[in-house]
């Protein structure tokens, strides 16, 4: 028999609740502010389809998110620990949140009435649609029949492996963000030149510029690509597309994807199109479009 545990991550893993309801994860959500007054649970008192609706519509108007508490996380974390069953909690990179920090403070609290409990907090490194990747691969872990601590190490081991790939609509959320200097951004504007961005390791690195939407979701299916050539065969990934508004647009750069990849012989049959939440897309406004990719916890 299997031993019993339970995934937990925070709401930046972009899982929709179906789908996290299908693999038994229990996700504790962000929260979003068009005001920064009122903090809307996001999923629960807004849905993501109404947060991009708004952003649309209110152009000019940026969203601010913020963290689960210490105590979100606490609410999470009790039921288990009263019943014996051990948690891994993943979270968002801690270069873009304190939401780690959260989950921290609430086991400390949870060992202090359940000085026995099981709870191993991961700093996945990364976010959005590829932290929603990496809590799959540690639901896949555990239905496999995998032990607690092999489940542990072996996130441990391909987390570095993670990378996003992706671009933005136009520069003006990342530049209220801070994300890009106010140069690049006034050039970008001017010029209608777009960024492509790889994050990994939890940090976001400038990977070209494109003037058009086409270019630089080329340069983001050049970065798989290139990616793809370095390390293990393309079964041994999970890749999905992650993007905000534009669902149409997202199937078909899927469609797309898939017929280079066969036509390079990469024989990738599936490719799963998720939303991207309001963590990210705050910082990359109602049009980010790219790829999540990270090595798989089992290879088949």
């Amino acid at each position: 028999m299997s031993e019993a545990y339970h995934i937990i991550s925070d709401g930046s893993c972009d899982l929709a609740e179906a789908l996290a309801k299908e693999k038994d994860i229990t996700v504790v959500p962000f929260y979003v502010s068009f005001d920064d007054e009122h903090y809307l649970k996001e999923g629960v008192e807004i849905g993501i389809r109404d947060f991009y609706q708004q952003m649309v519509e209110r152009k000019g108007v940026y969203p601010k998110s913020s963290m689960p508490s210490a105590q979100d996380y606490a609410e999470a974390f009790f039921p288990y620990a009263k019943e014996g069953i051990p948690v891994i909690c993943i979270c968002i990179t801690t270069k873009f949140s304190g939401s780690m920090q959260s989950a921290l403070n609430a086991k400390a609290l949870v060992l202090e009435e359940y000085p026995d409990a099981e709870i191993t907090v991961i700093d996945s490194c990364i976010n959005t649609v590829l932290q929603g990747l990496y809590v799959l691969e540690a639901a896949a872990l555990r239905d496999s029949g995998m032990s607690y601590a092999d489940t542990v190490k072996r996130l441990e081991e391909i987390k570095s492996t993670g990378r996003i790939f992706f671009t933005v609509g136009d520069m003006e959320y990342l530049k209220h963000g801070g994300r890009i200097g106010k140069v690049t951004a006034v050039a970008g504007s001017v010029l209608g030149i777009r960024p492509v961005i790889t994050l990994k390791e939890g940090e976001i690195f400038p990977s070209g510029i494109g003037r058009g939407r086409k270019r630089t979701t080329e340069k983001a299916l050049e970065l798989l690509l290139e990616y793809l050539a370095e390390g293990l065969d393309a079964d041994c990934y999970s890749i999905a597309i992650g993007y905000g508004y534009d669902y149409q647009e997202a199937e078909a750069f899927r469609a797309h994807t898939l017929e280079i990849l066969h036509g390079r012989g990469i024989d990738i049959k599936e490719i799963p199109i998720f939303q991207i939440g309001a963590t990210i897309s705050v910082h990359t406004g109602p049009y980010p479009l790219g790829f999540g990719i990270i090595e798989k916890g089992i290879h088949q």
